[in-house]
């Protein structure tokens, strides 16, 4: 299981899905209008030919992109040959949760059920932060006051940017062959023909909201601690000991040893909004 693991290109499939993502992105992207999201996203489907087909093909394969990004991490730190030097690995590792919020963006960016609540529980979080939280939120969000303008903007162009910039380093060493990958893109194409990405119309009388899979660890602590403690400070415990994951002993072991035990506790977590 671990040879697999350490033997299976996984950064050129996540790489392979990326690729896919972009292409199929700018075919959504002119079709969107920021001004009224839920409407122009839900006349993909209705109106745009194939269009349904385009935004599942979007979805899917920026969803594979990130669990590939995972995958690829994880298989990086079980094999032994590749260390990277500290500067080197933060600035990689940086690159984890720019995926997440180029992920994240994507879902606040339909507008639909789950996209809107997600949208405004992050912008929350942002201005939880002492000081600069304010600033942060219009960064990133600023949804109450501008809209879908800046989430749209970041998705579309400046978290994108960022992503490449931390990632450049690593990628410009590698090459990615097509070819072999066509089993991957076949499958990519078919789940995206029959099965539809999600579209959750609004709904009424409803108290408990569930937000995207990879949100709903974190969207259970906010049930029990503030949005600052839930919502930056224990994700940024997880990403400073993924920095220190591939020092040497006993700082890095402790280190794996906490991304495993914090890792654990999340999908508890996400088990338990799931079961509601």
């Amino acid at each position: 299981m671990k040879r697999f693991l350490i033997d299976t290109k996984w950064g050129a499939k996540s790489l392979i899905s990326l690729y896919i993502s972009v292409l199929s992105g700018v075919v959504v992207a002119l079709q969107y209008d920021f001004s009224n999201p839920f409407y122009s996203a839900l006349s993909l489907d209705l109106l745009v030919p194939y269009g349904v087909f385009w935004r599942s093909l979007h979805f899917y394969s920026s969803q594979l992109f990130f669990l590939f990004s995972v995958v690829h991490l994880v298989a990086v730190l079980a094999g032994s040959s590749q260390k990277y030097s500290l500067k080197k690995w933060i600035w990689l590792s940086a690159t984890l949760p720019l995926s997440l919020l180029l992920l994240f963006t994507g879902y606040v960016l339909r507008a639909d059920f789950t996209g809107e609540s997600a949208g405004h529980i992050a912008e929350n979080i942002c201005i939880s932060i002492p000081i600069i939280g304010n600033m942060i939120n219009s960064m990133l969000f600023s949804i109450s006051a501008d809209g879908m303008k800046r989430v749209y903007a970041n998705h579309v162009i400046g978290l994108g940017v960022f992503w490449g910039i931390f990632a450049w380093d690593h990628l410009r060493r590698y090459r990615v062959n097509v070819m072999p990958h066509g089993w991957l893109i076949f499958c990519t194409l078919l789940i995206s023909v029959v099965w539809d990405a999600p579209m959750e119309l609004m709904k009424g009388g409803v108290f408990y909201i569930s937000g995207p899979w990879f949100f709903l660890g974190l969207q259970e602590l906010l049930r029990y601690i503030p949005a600052f403690w839930a919502g930056v400070f224990c994700p940024m415990l997880l990403l400073v000991a993924l920095a220190f994951v591939q020092e040497k002993q006993p700082l890095g072991y402790r280190a794996q040893l906490f991304v495993c035990g914090w890792l654990l506790m999340y999908s508890v977590g996400t088990f338990v909004a799931l079961s509601r």
